[in-house]
């Protein structure tokens, strides 16, 4: 099995959440993509 580094929740959001995914041209893409594909979740 392969280990996998488990990085703190706070860490996570602030890389990979919502909002810091909106602030750059290319996160706004990928949320827009996420969104008319239907996704329950947008962002981390």
């Amino acid at each position: 099995m392969i280990k996998i580094k488990k990085i703190s929740l706070k860490k996570r959001k602030r890389k990979i959440g919502f909002l810091s995914r909106n602030k750059t041209k290319g996160g706004q893409k990928i949320i827009s993509q996420r969104r008319r594909k239907g996704r329950k979740r947008l962002a981390g």
